[in-house]
């Protein structure tokens, strides 16, 4: 059963990727959303991947992330997928690279579409294509001295 157009909206949505990159530099979530703004955007959502103070039942310290070469290429790529896919007007996202602290943001993202809905859902599936196909490695150092990498073929 084919969906009815959107007749809310007074042009088509831009699709626009605002903003894709690897960095080792800190993330604001906040630039984040004014680099997806736009004057047909009703909604802007984002989501900030925190280092967290446990995994598994130990307290984590900090951690690294370390990426393939081919990483920032991969982002632009799922970024325009997901752009390209979903009725939004810009999407924003970066992953830090680096040694990061507890409570530091690893991965900012934003979305800009004309109602909430469509916004939350392209943002869910930006944070999920993002955590499936990148290639970034995290290292986990735990408060006990142990470490571990996730997510690491």
């Amino acid at each position: 059963m084919a969906t009815a157009p959107d007749t809310s909206r007074t042009s088509a949505p831009a699709r626009r990727v605002a903003r894709a990159l690897v960095t080792d530099a800190a993330l604001d979530v906040a630039e984040h959303a004014a680099l997806v703004g736009d004057a047909a955007a009703g909604a802007v959502v984002t989501f900030a991947g925190v280092v967290r103070d446990h995994d598994g039942g130990r307290g984590v310290h900090d951690l690294r992330y370390v990426a393939h070469p081919s990483a920032a290429a991969v982002l632009q790529r799922v970024a325009g997928e997901v752009a390209a896919a979903c009725p939004v007007d810009a999407v924003a996202v970066s992953h830090r690279l680096g040694d990061l602290a507890v409570g530091e943001v690893a991965l900012a993202v934003a979305v800009s579409a004309a109602h909430r809905a469509e916004a939350f859902t392209a943002c869910a599936r930006l944070v999920d294509e993002v955590k499936a196909q990148l290639p970034v490695w995290k290292h986990q150092r735990f408060a006990d001295g142990g470490a571990e990498w996730v997510d690491c073929p």
